[in-house]
Order: C-alpha cells, then structure tokens, then sequence
C-alpha cells in the first residue's frame, strides 16, 4: 500500500524525498523500509525513459563497454548470498544493502566475477573498463583482481579507480554497465549485468 502510495504521488510531480516521507509517517515505515521505496520507485515518465535505454548483452559486440564496478558487483554478490534483490519500476535490478563505504570482499566475490566477466565475454566488446571508486578501501587491490579476471578471460581492457566514477561514466561515450538512476539518465545505452545474472542462475527477484 506504501508503494502504491508513492507511485500516486511521484506520477503527479511530488519529489521523491518529500513523498516518500509523507507516505512512510502515515504508515509508520522504518528507515530500512523507506530506503526500499527510494530504490525501487521512479516516476512512469523517467521509468519509460530509462527502460528505453536498457539494451542487451548480444548488442555488445565491437561496442566500447565501461563498468560501475561496485554498483554491479554488490548486487550481483547480493544475489549469489541471498540478499533482497529488487526489480525496480524502470525495470533494473537494484539491492539494498546500502554499503558502498564499507565494502568487503566476501566468499562470494570471486563467483560474481567470475559471472560478471563471463557475460561481457559472451558480449564480445571491443574493449572494457571497469571503474572503481578510489574512496573505497583496498579498491586498487580489487582493481588488480578484476584485471587477472578478465585476463583470464582474454577481455580486453583495464580495471582502475578513480574519484569521479560517476561523472566519467556519464561523460562516456560507452555502452554502460550500471543500475545507478543518474548515471543511466544521462547515457544513451546501458546493460544489466546483474539481470542477467539472475536470468542465467534462476535466481528469484522482489517486485512491489
């Protein structure tokens, strides 16, 4: 019903912070709860938008391809640990664990890379860069284990950080990898890869 509710209010202009507010104190939703509805709600117009943008895996080939590093990682990983995975209104997949600042490796990084870069492979890009916020502790030692992966599987292309990943990715001229509203809302063309990954492992995804 909360849901429901924000959607009313988002389709008639309402910002999302103030509609989400107003709906979570009539209900009394917790913050966790709120975070949900921040992630998965969008307007119609911007989900129509956004949706139109959404290519597939097999329209990569001779394509440059840039990569949100941990945006896709993190929700690939919660996918593979069993963590709410959401299909939002615009039709990307997006968790909510809300840890980009603390990001760890886990038992499950090295499967979800595994599955990452065996998708952009079958995707045949011309080339790949994956881009990694350099805030992040030990992002260069994931950087150089994202390059030996896709080494590995003869991907050609680099792995580095950077403390502008977001502007960089809206400034690129490649096909984009990311689930991140803002950085799709200013590209022409981008990839779910966790999608995907859930397509591939039949794995289950929440829609409200």
């Amino acid at each position: 019903m909360a849901a429901r509710d924000v959607r009313y209010l988002l389709d008639r202009g309402y910002p999302s912070r103030s509609a989400i507010r107003f709906v979570g104190d009539h209900y009394r939703l917790p913050e966790e709860k709120r975070f949900v509805l921040a992630r998965v709600l969008v307007p119609k117009k911007v989900a129509r938008s956004r949706q139109e943008k959404l290519v597939s895996l097999g329209s990569l080939s001779g394509q440059d391809l840039a990569i949100d590093g941990y945006n896709v990682l993190i929700t690939t990983e919660s996918l593979l640990s069993g963590e709410p995975v959401y299909r939002c209104d615009d039709g990307f997949l997006r968790d909510t664990r809300g840890i980009f600042r603390k990001y760890k490796t886990s038992k499950v990084t090295k499967q979800a890379l595994e599955l990452i870069f065996g998708l952009v492979k079958e995707g045949e890009s011309s080339s790949v860069l994956v881009l990694l916020d350099k805030q992040i502790s030990k992002s260069g030692t994931l950087a150089a284990y994202m390059r030996k992966t896709m080494a590995d599987f003869e991907i050609s292309g680099n792995a580095k950080t950077a403390p502008d990943v977001d502007r960089r990715l809206k400034l690129s001229d490649a096909v984009i990898a990311t689930g991140d509203g803002s950085i799709i809302d200013s590209r022409d063309r981008v990839v779910d890869i966790p999608a995907e990954v859930a397509k591939r492992m039949e794995i289950g995804v929440i829609v409200l």
